[in-house]
């Protein structure tokens, strides 16, 4: 994997991916970086599942993510199909999160108007660091109740949706600063839609997969978010990592 700097090709080593990685210090609010992976054509999917266009580059970065995090947010179809599992951390990375003023291990955040996460799944009976779950006041009290006798957190919002900001909100009360947002298109869209979104990491990866699958981000508006690539990683394979950020990430939104 090497690093695009003013024309020059540089190998980062762990040090450094952390580096380029790391989110603004000082957050005031928390700052929601989303990580996608899309084919060239901008296939969201292979197959269904993102997992089918990854490549060793994408997964090492997936990973390095992870560690640098407070939490995993993710929409409970996206850890559905995707057969989610709690964060795993190597014992390098849990002690260098320890160092840093990180818990040793992220949760994973699920998002779900209906309560619609399995009490049985991995997710939540697998999971080193029990899941949050973020729902309506309004969903079945059966559904929540057994998520929470299973061990998960559920933090209940008014209103007829799970909005940005009850998500946003929720994360702060639990004192989670710095998201990972890994999908799926329609969360991503809200949170566009919303003006959520500080930072966004997309893969691109070195296939064409053409068929009927979707964007990565998918909503009922359209507006323009201006970005800047804070840098670009590529790989011998032909990945392309770029990491896009807004001007002010973390920064409160009305």
């Amino acid at each position: 994997m090497q690093r695009i700097d003013n024309g020059t090709y540089l190998t980062p080593s762990e040090t450094d991916l952390r580096d380029l990685y790391e989110y603004p210090a000082g957050l005031e609010a928390p700052c929601i970086r989303l990580n996608f992976v899309a084919s060239i054509d901008g296939a969201a999917t292979d197959d269904g599942k993102s997992a089918g266009l990854g490549t060793p580059a994408d997964k090492h970065v997936f990973e390095v993510l992870r560690d640098l995090t407070d939490a995993v947010l993710v929409g409970s179809g996206t850890a559905r199909a995707e057969n989610y599992g709690g964060v795993v951390v190597s014992d390098e990375a849990r002690a260098w999160r320890v160092a840093h003023d990180r818990a040793a291990v992220p949760p994973i955040v699920v998002v779900t108007s209906s309560a619609n996460v399995d009490p049985t799944s991995k997710l939540v009976t697998g999971a080193e660091i029990a899941p949050i779950v973020v729902t309506l006041e309004s969903a079945p009290t059966d559904r929540i109740r057994a998520l929470r006798d299973a061990g998960a957190t559920v933090i209940t919002t008014p209103g007829e949706t799970v909005g940005s900001h009850d998500i946003r909100d929720a994360l702060a009360d639990a004192g989670l600063m710095r998201i990972l947002c890994e999908g799926g298109p329609s969360l991503f869209g809200q949170l566009l839609d919303d003006d959520m979104v500080d930072e966004l990491c997309v893969t691109t990866s070195p296939t064409l997969v053409a068929g009927d699958a979707g964007r990565i981000a998918r909503s009922s508006t359209t507006r323009s978010r201006p970005m800047r690539p804070a840098h670009i990683l590529t790989d011998d394979d032909g990945t392309i990592l770029v990491r896009w950020v807004r001007e002010h990430p973390g920064t409160a939104k009305a």
